[in-house]
């Protein structure tokens, strides 16, 4: 069956200004993106992952290029960073709750809301808490909680786990794959990391060094839910390497 897209990026480019001539940062980006697919790009540093999600946030406009909501052109943008970027001063359910209190939500329907959030994402018993109780991976929690509370069309992921030691990274994949099975929100996340991307990901777009190109375009076709274990199969392996070629 024929699924048409919610997004189509075409021939995007950006050059930001500097005294020789202009550092090109991303060069004739194209891609679509279906309903419900998590997408992640991979690229080694400075290869313009960060700053197509800019782009897509609203946060950057690019130098040439289109960028299409269909059905939507001013859709609504939920975006994780690689901080959690959590403010001090207000509690965990405070702080998830926020983007509700800006659009003018009553305390009380915010509150609910929130508590669902939580639920969702694991911290039960931690809505009182402050971030500075929170260890790495649950301020992240947090931080996937809030962008997810208002009911983004598409939730933008930079590198959220790229902070965390290696084993709680690892468990914060399959936390948010199950995030993902539960919600089935549009997802594109940037990463370095190939196992991530496999883990996590419907496709996998590979950018070569600045000026970022799409060089690979890779369907992940392992079975979902995934677990651990996906990640010592033949196959995880044989696209592992296919992205790891890609990049060298």
């Amino acid at each position: 069956m024929l699924i048409n897209p919610i997004l189509t990026v075409k021939d995007l480019n950006v050059v930001f200004p500097d005294n020789n001539g202009g550092l090109h940062a991303l060069e004739d980006i194209s891609f679509e993106v279906c309903p419900q697919e998590f997408i992640c790009f991979l690229g080694p540093s400075a290869s313009g992952k960060t700053t197509l999600l800019k782009i897509l946030a609203g946060l950057l406009t690019p130098s040439s290029g289109e960028l299409n909501f269909i059905h939507n052109q001013h859709p609504k943008i939920g975006m994780v960073f690689q901080q959690a970027n959590l403010m001090p001063w207000r509690t965990v359910i405070d702080n998830i709750k926020l983007p509700l209190e800006l659009e003018g939500m009553s305390n009380e329907d915010a509150r609910f809301k929130a508590q669902e959030m939580i639920e969702l994402v694991g911290l039960r018993g931690f809505e009182d808490s402050w971030p500075r109780d929170l260890s790495g991976g649950m301020a992240q929690r947090v931080g996937i909680a809030r962008a997810l509370i208002h009911d983004p069309d598409l939730l933008l992921l930079d590198e959220p786990f790229g902070a965390l030691d290696a084993i709680t990274r690892e468990r914060m994949w399959v936390e948010l794959s199950r995030i993902w099975q539960a919600r089935q929100k549009t997802v594109i996340m940037v990463t370095h990391s190939i196992n991530e991307s496999l883990f996590l990901a419907d496709r996998v777009l590979v950018l070569t060094q600045r000026p970022g190109k799409i060089k690979l375009d890779v369907e992940v076709d392992l079975p979902r839910p995934r677990t651990d274990d996906i990640r010592y199969t033949p196959h995880f392996g044989e696209l592992a390497r296919k992205l790891r070629d890609a990049i060298e």
